[in-house]
């Protein structure tokens, strides 16, 4: 099973990055507001530059001053995705993580994405 992971970062503004394994490479999305947790609500994604594989354990744990206890970088949740669809505007899988465990999809919106949380498919309902 292809492995994903989400990186809470703080940069030069404090969002998530999300990354999926995919052909050797992470293809990555910096998500400002983090994972949708509702079906509801969109969040905005913004496509980065695909990453190394080592990103998969990437820990900066240099401390965040104002911040007690905040690092760098951090893994906010990791594990695997079954992908239903992977294509160039959109992207539908089912994380199976620590933290995430259900569908997101995510779509081109312009010259940026979105992330939305899915209702479980029937198959997960039976």
């Amino acid at each position: 099973m292809p492995r994903f992971v989400i990186q809470e970062h703080f940069a030069r503004s404090h969002h998530f990055d999300l990354r999926l394994e995919r052909d050797g490479v992470l293809v990555s999305w910096a998500v400002p507001k983090g994972m949708p947790t509702d079906t509801k609500t969109n969040r905005l994604a913004m496509r980065v530059d695909d990453h190394d594989l080592s990103h998969l354990d990437l820990v900066d744990e240099t401390p965040v001053e104002g911040i007690p206890g905040a690092v760098r970088k951090s893994i906010w949740d990791r594990g695997t995705y079954e992908a239903e669809e992977f294509g160039d505007d959109m992207v539908i899988v089912a994380l199976s993580g620590e933290c995430l465990d259900g569908r997101y999809a995510i779509f081109r919106a312009g010259k940026n994405w979105l992330v939305h949380k899915m209702k479980p498919s029937e198959e997960d309902s039976d």
